[in-house]
């Protein structure tokens, strides 16, 4: 089911997506407000919010795609890590209420400490 308001939805539209590529269930694209030099995001084709409603072959698609995604960007940024994550629920975060999955290269010096990585969405938590 295509929402008309959503932008994952619209995902002819060139001048909001730059499609890296594609598989039956879902696409991957530049991400349009990157945190790093090739950050990226894998969206399901169909519209559905959450990641714990996707089913088996759902998930082996979105993986299959991630890696693809994390070998094109490896190939062109020389990354030195990724962080890979999702926004699940408005707690969270998640501002587009339509699945997508960031893969965001990281580099050496980024940020000053990057020990605890994704535990830093909460201040204080990443250090332990």
């Amino acid at each position: 089911m295509k929402i008309d308001s959503c932008l994952f939805c619209d995902k002819e539209n060139k001048e909001k997506h730059k499609i890296i590529l594609e598989n039956d269930l879902f696409y991957a694209r530049w991400d349009n407000f990157p945190v790093s030099n090739g950050h990226a995001e894998v969206v399901s084709k169909k519209h559905i919010v959450s990641f714990f409603e996707l089913n088996n072959e759902e998930v082996l698609q979105m993986y299959d795609l991630i890696i693809k995604v994390k070998e094109i960007i490896t190939d062109k940024f020389k990354q030195d890590g990724f962080n890979i994550g999702l926004n699940e629920g408005l707690a969270a975060g998640r501002t587009i209420h339509h699945l997508h999955i960031h893969i965001i290269p990281r580099y050496e010096g980024d940020v000053k400490n990057p020990r605890g990585g994704i535990r830093n969405i909460i201040p204080g938590k990443g250090n332990y």
